[in-house]
């Protein structure tokens, strides 16, 4: 059986090279490692291939014979999930975009852009920046993140709470269907004739198919930017602060909010000038005409300092106001000066539960006897803890996991949800039921179905194994344990 293995593999390797060519093909183990996680690197699965293609018709053939064989295939960008929506947990293989990175063209006129899904988030804005054009979604990682990933969890970013998340920006896809066809949704137009399948696409996590061509919309660069840091000596304070600046009536391109121990790691590795004292601060930023931008200004400073802020400062110039936001986008990274390890959060609450919501999170991660940093886009209510571990430490992996589904439930039980923008991936399948009711889980699994009938479209992500709700736990999570289901088993 496994001398047929190996020549089955060597003969699938044969047929792969001739579609991508041979150095487009990877099957060394060692080599194969790179490809095992996301950025959640709790869960891994080695794929028996990885390939890179360069144009959609190669997708296309690399899809077919994958039906063909009965291989289950996954596409990857970047990698910087955090989900384990890209892992192939099936084994089989992995479709890797990264070669297909093009800004095919840009139309100025009409504000659109067509890219292919490999193209680095932030590379579209300074494709088109030279020219006073920019891509809105801004992911924490768009210096890393790929558009084609974007699409794939719906990603948002600090300016979500304005401008909206990636379905928001997405015009039109051409996607290599499950069975290796070729289709368009959607065009060039914000308008368009029958039902919402951009709509559908965007944020199925690579499960009805794969992006080659994306259509996206390009917005003007504001006339004015202010960003505004307020400092206070309670969480408590910056919640509330947040909830009174959209009751006034304002819609700020971001409010962010990073606390205590969240500061302290991005001022040793930054210094960024954030208060290392400070319990929470928050990072309000408007842009838009300058006309009224220093009256709307002044009214999220007076919300701030009637919540209690001990201190609110405006960025005195464009080196500052990067120098905050530095601090603000590269908090993840600053971890690992006082953690040799941390897994994401991520959820979504209603803004007003802000202040019982991170006390709750803050007690879970204590009880467990771990420590937590919280940063997260408090505008739109989507929490990101990071708790923080050393998995050298026998047992604490698990007590991470157990205080990781216990936040998932306190989102679900304020009227929130799991996940706002890192998707379901395998990572949070078995809490599905908090949110959703078997009802709601069978019809969009007809939904899947009807892209992905044969089921080797990225296998294994977002629909839950338990058989109820009461069973859902810590044990949902498989850290370095997924089945390894490559092709020795499979011949």
């Amino acid at each position: 059986m496994a001398a047929l293995a190996e020549f089955r593999k060597a003969s699938l390797r044969r047929e792969l090279e001739s579609i991508v060519g041979a150095s487009a093909v990877l099957t060394d183990p060692d080599e194969l490692l790179a490809y095992e996680s996301d950025g959640l690197t709790m869960l891994r699965a080695l794929a028996d291939f990885v390939v890179f293609p360069t144009s959609a018709e190669h997708v296309s053939a690399v899809v077919r014979l994958a039906n063909r064989e009965g291989v289950p295939f996954v596409a990857r960008g970047a990698g910087t999930g955090l989900s384990g929506g890209c892992l192939p947990a099936e084994g089989g293989i992995v479709v890797s975009l990264m070669r297909m990175n093009r800004v095919l063209e840009v139309d100025y006129e009409n504000q659109i852009a067509v890219v292919e899904p490999g193209l680095v988030n932030l590379h579209l804005s300074w494709a088109v920046g030279r020219r006073g054009y920019y891509y809105a979604p801004d992911p924490s990682s768009q210096q890393a993140c790929t558009v084609g990933g974007n699409i794939a969890n719906n990603s948002g970013g600090p300016h979500t709470l304005k401008y909206g998340v990636t379905t928001n920006h997405v015009l039109g896809l051409e996607v290599v269907m499950p069975d290796g066809e070729i289709v368009w949704l959607g065009g060039r137009t914000r308008a368009s004739a029958g039902y919402d399948l951009v709509g559908v696409f965007v944020g199925s996590e690579g499960t009805f198919g794969v992006a080659t061509k994306i259509v996206v919309r390009i917005l003007k660069k504001p006339q004015a930017v202010k960003t505004v840091l307020a400092v206070f000596d309670e969480i408590d304070q910056a919640s509330a602060a947040v909830s009174a600046i959209i009751a006034r009536g304002l819609v700020p391109a971001a409010v962010e909010m990073i606390d205590q121990l969240t500061i302290q790691a991005v001022e040793d590795a930054f210094d960024c000038g954030y208060p290392r004292d400070a319990a929470a601060a928050l990072l309000v930023e408007l842009d838009g005409l300058t006309v009224g931008m220093e009256a709307q200004a002044e009214r999220i400073v007076q919300a701030c300092r009637d919540s209690g802020a001990r201190e609110v400062r405006t960025a005195r110039d464009e080196a500052e106001r990067q120098l905050l936001w530095k601090g603000r986008k590269s908090a993840f990274g600053a971890y690992g000066r006082i953690s040799p390890a941390y897994m994401v959060m991520d959820g979504v609450i209603p803004r007003t539960k802000l202040p019982y919501v991170l006390r709750r999170v803050n007690d879970i991660v204590a009880a467990h006897g771990l420590r937590v940093g919280n940063v997260f886009h408090a505008g739109d209510g989507n929490l990101h803890p990071n708790i923080l571990y050393d998995p050298r430490r026998a047992g604490e992996e698990a007590r991470v996991l157990a205080a990781g589904a216990a936040i998932m439930r306190l989102c679900a039980e304020v009227g929130g949800s799991i996940s706002g923008e890192h998707g379901i991936g395998l990572e949070k399948a078995d809490f599905m039921p908090f949110i959703f009711s078997p009802d709601d889980l069978a019809l969009m699994q007809r939904l899947k179905n009807a892209f992905n009938s044969s089921g080797l479209c990225n296998p294994g992500k977002i629909f839950p194994t338990s058989k109820s709700c009461a069973e859902v736990g810590p044990a949902a999570y498989r850290p370095h344990a997924i089945e390894e289901k490559g092709l020795a088993q499979r011949f």
